[in-house]
């Protein structure tokens, strides 16, 4: 079951509001054995219903799940500077291309941590 928060980023978005602040625009509270529910809304469109979030669950689904792979894939990537270093020496050596070692691990990491 996907988080009410991304449920909710997702009707934002769809109803033109980017941005979410879970601080300060939506206040969501959980008690103890319950879901959590929005316990003060103060965004320029309407409080959604409780049918409008559930409308939401198979997006938030593909959603979290791609947040997941995102967050491995970030993990995994080397650090930029190494991988600015692993692009000079593949243009040095003029691989520049599929058998270069930058291309190498990046394939790597991508194939380790498919979308979908």
């Amino acid at each position: 079951m996907s988080q009410l928060s991304t449920k909710i980023r997702l009707y934002c978005k769809a109803n033109s509001v980017d941005t979410v602040d879970f601080t300060k625009d939506v206040l969501l509270v959980q008690e103890a054995g319950q879901d959590p529910k929005i316990q003060s809304w103060n965004l320029s469109i309407d409080e959604p219903t409780a049918e409008q979030i559930a409308s939401y669950e198979t997006a938030g689904n593909t959603q979290e799940t791609l947040n997941n792979v995102l967050t491995k894939r970030k993990k995994e990537y080397k650090e930029l500077k190494e991988q600015l270093d692993l692009l000079y020496h593949d243009m040095v050596a003029d691989k520049g291309d599929k058998t270069g070692e930058w291309f190498k691990h990046i394939k790597a990491v991508k194939d380790a941590n498919p979308k979908g």
